[in-house]
Order: C-alpha cells, then structure tokens, then sequence
C-alpha cells in the first residue's frame, strides 16, 4: 500500500511541475484547464483507493471475515488529453449516420462491339450502325465502375426532422467516360417535406428498375437523378410532391451542323452546330401522385418545360414547349416476386430518358425559314423479377425508345432503340450476390440503318456489412 500512494504522490507531483511555455495566456489557460480535468481524474482515484482501504483497515480491526477484495490496481486510466471545456452549451442532437455501399466486378464478353468508352453496359445508343466502326467483333472487360459508397442520416431538432444523403460510384461519364472517376449519384437534404440538392427526378418511378446486373439497363425508363428542389404532400400512405428541376435541353443541328453559319463567308469561320447552344432560363415543373396499395403501387407524373436555344454570333433566342407523362406500377404477383411496368410519352422530354432521347431538332429538310421543334418520344419498360427461392432469382423483360424523328435530323442519328434482359442470380449469404446475365440490344438510326448487340456478363456483389 505505502508503494502504491508513492507512486500516486509521484504522478500528482509531475503534473504539478508541467511547464507552461504556451506563447500566449490563451494557450495558458487552455493547458491550465486540462491539467486541472487530470487533477480532478487523480483526486477521484484516490478517494477511491482511500476509502477502499479504510473499509479493509476496519475488517482487520474488527476481526471480521473478508467480504471484499483490495484492489489497488482499480483506476481509472487518466486520459492522454482532455479536450478543452466549450465556451459556451453545444446543442445534442442526438445524430446518427449509416455507412453503406458495395463493391462489384464485373466480367464481361461482348459478342459484337460497342462504343469503347461505354463498354462496360450496354447502352443501346453505344451499338454502331456501321460494320467495323469500333473493330472486329469479339470484346472482353473487366469492370468495378458499378461499386458504390453513399453515407445518410436522419435525426429530429425542434424544427422537424432533418436527413441527408451523400452517394456517389465509380461509372465516370462525359469528359470521364470510360473511367473509374468518382462519380456523384446523390446529394439530398430533407427538412420536414421540403427537400433541396440532386437526387432521383421526380418524374421518375425509380422503384421500375428491375433486378439486372447490366449497369445501364432499360433503354426506355425515365431514369434521371436532377437537381432540384421539391415538396411532397404525405396523404396517408399515398404522396402527392410537385419540384423545380434544373433544365437542360438536348439540342441537336442535324443535318445542318456543318453548314456555314454565315452562308456568305467564303472561310466558313464556324459552322452552324458551333454557334447555336442550348439557352435555359426557367426550371422545368414536375409533378407526381403515386398511390401504395397492398398489392404494390401504381404512379402517375407529369413534366412541362421551356425548351430555349440561342445563337453566340447574332444573340437571337427562341424558345419551344416541352411535355411529358409517365405512368408506371410495380405489382407484388408474389411475396417476393414483382411485374415493373412504366409507359411514357411527350415531346422534348428526351434528356429524362434513359438513353437515346433528344430535346430539339430542326422541323425541316431546308434550311431557309426551318426551325426547331421538340421530338415526340415513346418508352416502354416490361420486366418481371421472380424468385425460385430465397437463394435464386431471375429477371427477364425488355424495354424500347422510340422517337418520331423530324426531317431535319441527320440520317446517322438514333431513331429507335430496344434491349432486353435475363439472368440467374445467386444469393448464398446475406449481402452477397454472384450470377449471370444475357443482354441483347439493337438501334436504328433515322436512315433504317441498324446495328444489334449480344452480351455475357458475370457479377460479384459484396455489400458492406452494417
């Protein structure tokens, strides 16, 4: 006992000689403060230890029994460092965030041959039209650009309850494609019912996605993650939200794009397809009921737009009125199976779409007096999930884009696309999938030229454990 309070002496007695060379009296205070939360800690250990052996001094006076152990090595750890007191009450509030994602590679042989910057999907627009474009049939990939990571939270103040999500994956695109860059998927904030930031479109029904492991999928599914800010309407266990989505027209020249855009410059100093560009001026509004039953749900959405585009050289601007309407359900014919079916329709509601979609396009096959108008659009989804057991599943269906391309389109731009799907994936542990998928797609383009596509590919999926 006496070697123990002499060691306890000794620590007391060291931090009393710890030099305070702290440039300034607030560092002084600050090391003040935390050398006095370590005496606090020391005091409380040995009033601990004091009154142990008092208890034990007593027993041995008083010949009793021992009931309790004397533990002199039952102390509490002084803390390295003691962070600083705030100077003034930090608010609680009690913030909890999950941590999820995966990881997925990909083994991919393609029969045929896509575009390379997209050869990690199929992506119907990708097929080319002419034999030999990208090289001789026969491609083989390995992918990881599908894996995931996202972080969200949701927690109650006195205002309501607040969430966010943060999510991106490795699917690089535009300036990117064909790179595992970092890509962002989501970054959405919630207060109550009003939401702000990029998240799912909300003339979309993302719950219409099937269960395939091609990354792209349906070629004629809404599928659009936007900026936007949006409110929702909970009515029981129906929802009713109307957003302001960011615009962005898809504008194509056509068959005018290399044309001269002053026809008397005999050095052509720019073309027509450099100097119109896209012109957005008003968000687009979308609006969305979507009604839950107990045997699925069934959603209807709508879309109006301002379509603008302007000339750099001269400044003129015109603008065109675009729509939409999609309507999709998912059916639970099963515990566990599903039917997804979406069918849309509108004019310059092409970037909404999953692929192949454009906006505006000239109106004629003549460039004096032509203009532009949107271009009607139809897409269609059919897919049906079903699950041999709690194991095994397979996906089969097939989707298609079609526009009503316009005369002044040039003849190698996409007119129609379709894809289809079927697979059997296994399921041998929780958060684990590993199977197989066959995927088939053509295009055709507004000339009737035309161009199909057949693929195997093989997936591991390993979702982080929460």
């Amino acid at each position: 006992m006496p070697k123990a309070l002499t060691t306890i002496l000794a620590i007391v007695t060291a931090l009393h000689i710890i030099p305070l060379e702290a440039a300034t009296d607030a560092e002084r205070i600050q090391m003040l403060e935390e050398q006095l939360e370590r005496q606090k800690v020391m005091l409380q250990q040995q009033q601990r230890m004091l009154t142990t052996m008092q208890s034990e001094l007593g027993r041995l006076k008083a010949g009793r029994p021992p009931d309790e152990a004397l533990v002199i090595t039952d102390v509490l750890p002084v803390p390295a460092e003691t962070p600083p007191k705030p100077s003034a009450p930090q608010e609680e509030f009690g913030l909890g965030f999950d941590i999820y994602g995966f990881v997925m590679a990909d083994a991919i042989y393609d029969f045929k041959r896509v575009d390379p910057e997209w050869e990690d999907t199929l992506r119907v627009s990708t097929i080319p039209t002419q034999s030999g474009l990208y090289g001789n049939d026969g491609n083989f990939v390995f992918s990881v650009r599908q894996s995931r990571l996202g972080i969200k939270g949701e927690w109650d103040t006195e205002v309501g309850t607040v969430s966010a999500l943060l999510e991106g994956e490795l699917f690089g695109t535009g300036d990117d494609a064909g790179q595992t860059t970092p890509r962002l998927r989501h970054a959405w904030a919630t207060l109550n019912d009003f939401g702000m930031g990029q998240y799912w479109s909300n003339f979309m029904d993302p719950d219409v996605f099937p269960n395939t492991i091609d990354y792209w999928g349906p070629t004629g599914m809404v599928f659009y993650r936007n900026k936007q800010a949006r409110y929702t309407w909970p009515l029981g266990e129906d929802v009713f939200s109307v957003a302001l989505e960011d615009p962005d027209t898809q504008l194509t020249i056509g068959k005018f794009r290399d044309d001269c855009a002053a026809p008397d410059d005999e050095n052509c100093d720019s073309t027509l397809e450099e100097v119109f560009q896209k012109w957005n001026d008003i968000p687009d509004l979308s609006m969305r009921y979507r009604n839950n039953t107990g045997w699925g749900h069934w959603q209807l959405a709508g879309i109006a737009r301002k379509l603008g585009f302007e000339r750099r050289d001269t400044g003129n601007k015109h603008d065109e009125f675009g729509w939409g309407v999609n309507a999709s359900t998912v059916v639970n014919t099963t515990a566990l199976d599903r039917l997804r079916l979406q069918v849309v329709y509108g004019e310059g509601i092409g970037n909404y779409m999953n692929d192949g979609g454009v906006d505006l396009a000239p109106r004629s096959s003549e460039l004096k007096g032509n203009s532009a108008k949107p271009v009607p659009i139809l897409g269609i989804v059919a897919y049906y999930d079903h699950y041999w057991n709690e194991r095994w599943s397979t996906s089969i269906g097939w989707s298609t884009t079609r526009l009503d391309t316009l005369n002044g389109q040039a003849g190698n731009e996409f007119a129609d696309g379709q894809i289809a799907h079927v697979n059997l994936l296994h399921y041998p542990t929780t958060g684990v999938m590993i199977g197989g998928e066959l995927i088939w797609g053509e295009r055709t383009d507004v000339d009737s030229a035309d161009g199909h596509d057949l693929r195997a590919q093989m997936s591991l999926k390993v979702n982080f454990p929460r």
